[in-house]
């Protein structure tokens, strides 16, 4: 059952007349005001999930918090360890030893999705992979993500690695709100690694007007997970997406939910942070591998590609880009006070002074 908590009534009917139609889903989402924090539509926004490469948004917002109390800089340098080289992909393939800006970094896992990237980056801005993570739990605990709790800075799978569609909209709302000079990392359309192109796989940037950002995120047990942002005016919306059986299902229901959006008045209905389930919740979190990951599956999503292997999207919502995707150059090197390569007797990151790190108390926003 969706539920549309609006009020007056009249809003709520106006609001469940423009989602009526909405593409078959059998996954959470919501639809978010992000200026306003109000939520404009959700079904299922408690149910726990295999949050997959959503992960990486929190490893984001750690970074940001590091950048602005000036632990780390942009061009901070991040080495590949060997225990980063060594995850499995999505991955960029950097040998043990490589050394790149913590900005390249950001951009390769953000948009490739790379997992030994994103470990290195754990490693180099917190110290080790297990003190990072404990600044991620401690970040969704300060914002009031209830019910999320994480295991490693990438997004491979655990049985103790969750989150809801509720507590991702609080994460997507704190990453667009405070760190707004961070944005464009989020709407990069692909980067360029040597020879090598890769874009990305959130379909609505430069295809949907106004779209801006996030990530998407895949594991068989979580399906195909989306939060898309998109800004129209002065009105920034989100949609965070999660079960989709496809990368073209994730895409076309949140285009819909974003264009319906913002053809609804931004008023009414409760904030994120004061949502509340409307019925019973479990602890178990929801796998769907039996959905997503069978031969028959696979084959149903062949089905959406053309002749060349591309992608078709039917959405109304959704226009194919006329143009070559503007890609950013990664790559090694350019970091500050980067040291040459030389034998490293044991895989163990120098220590090196950091400043105390307390996550801090944050008030409660109600309509922005």
């Amino acid at each position: 059952m969706r539920h549309w908590r609006h009020k007056p009534i009249i809003l709520a009917a106006t609001l469940f007349a423009l989602l009526l139609g909405l593409p078959a889903h059998a996954g959470p989402f919501v639809l978010l005001d992000v200026g306003s924090g109000r939520v404009l539509a959700h079904e299922d926004a408690f149910q726990r999930w295999y949050p997959a490469s959503l992960t990486k948004l929190m490893t984001a917002y750690v970074v940001f918090r590091a950048l602005e109390s000036g632990a780390v800089q942009l061009n901070s340098p991040v080495r590949i360890t060997q225990n980063a080289a060594k995850e499995p992909p999505s991955k960029i393939g950097y040998p043990q030893g490589s050394v790149l800006t913590l900005d390249n970094a950001l951009k390769i896992f953000l948009v490739m999705s790379a997992n030994d990237v994103t470990t290195a980056v754990a490693e180099s801005v917190g110290g080790s992979e297990e003190a990072f993570v404990a600044r991620m739990n401690g970040e969704a605990r300060r914002l009031g993500m209830t019910d999320t709790r994480f295991i490693n800075a990438h997004g491979l799978p655990g049985p103790s690695q969750y989150t809801t569609a509720r507590d991702l909209a609080i994460l997507v709302r704190a990453l667009r709100t405070e760190f707004p000079r961070y944005a464009g990392y989020f709407s990069i359309e692909g980067v360029r690694n040597g020879e090598s192109v890769k874009e990305n796989t959130n379909f609505l940037i430069g295809r949907f007007d106004g779209a801006d950002g996030m990530k998407t995120g895949y594991i068989c047990s979580s399906g195909f997970n989306l939060v898309a942002t998109a800004t129209r005016g002065r009105r920034t919306l989100a949609a965070i997406v999660l079960g989709a059986h496809s990368q073209v299902e994730r895409a076309e229901l949140a285009a819909e939910l974003l264009a319906r959006g913002f053809k609804a008045p931004g008023l009414g209905g409760p904030n994120i942070a004061s949502l509340r389930p409307s019925g019973q919740t479990t602890a178990a979190v929801a796998d769907i591998r039996g959905e997503i990951c069978t031969q028959e599956a696979v084959e149903q999503r062949m089905k959406e590609r053309d002749d060349q292997g591309r992608f078709v999207l039917t959405s109304p919502h959704v226009h194919p880009m006329q143009r070559e995707p503007r890609v950013v150059a990664v790559g090694l090197g350019g970091a500050m006070g980067e040291e040459p390569a030389k034998p490293r007797y044991a895989d163990v990151p120098i220590p090196t002074p950091r400043p105390d790190y307390t996550p801090q108390p944050v008030a409660v926003q109600q309509g922005g």
